[in-house]
């Protein structure tokens, strides 16, 4: 596979299944996710709920027929920034086996692209501390160190 055969679509229901299995494929994932067959129908109601947003885009990447990426975008207006409209990147991920190919950068510009055609004056994301690999490539694709994320689990 080469990048140039991936293509960026919207996400379908049937894809449910690959996103998950990506999300589960590192070391936070193993924890939070739930890779089983059939996937827990709570995977597919959020589905539902994403897709019926009109402030939310899950895109794949597909390569070959072969969802190998994905990625969450959230339009969020706000007052802040003078009632500045935000993009949010959540849920970037791809298959560890196609990796290094461009495909996360291609999903990140594509979603900066989209921010800006849907108003947006910044683009935002979140990646655990520990990542470290994941910081230097968003670090590399324009993104600086800006917040100090904090987060509470009910």
């Amino acid at each position: 596979m080469n990048e140039k055969s991936v293509s960026i679509r919207p996400a379908r229901r049937e894809d449910v299944a690959a996103i998950v299995e990506m999300l589960a494929d590192d070391h936070l994932g193993r924890g939070r996710e739930r890779v089983e067959d059939p996937l827990p129908a709570s995977y597919y109601a959020a589905f539902e709920r994403v897709a019926h947003d009109p402030n939310l885009t899950l895109v794949v990447a597909e390569s070959e027929g072969r969802v190998v990426g994905c990625l969450q975008l959230a339009v969020l207006a706000g007052i802040s920034s003078q009632g500045g409209v935000r993009g949010l990147l959540e849920d970037v991920r791809v298959a560890s086996d196609c990796r290094s190919r461009g495909i996360g950068e291609q999903l990140v510009q594509w979603a900066i692209a989209e921010a800006k055609a849907r108003g947006c004056n910044l683009v935002e994301l979140l990646t655990h501390a520990s990542r470290v690999d994941a910081q230097r490539f968003y670090e590399r694709l324009g993104f600086s160190r800006s917040h100090v994320g904090m987060t509470v689990r009910f």
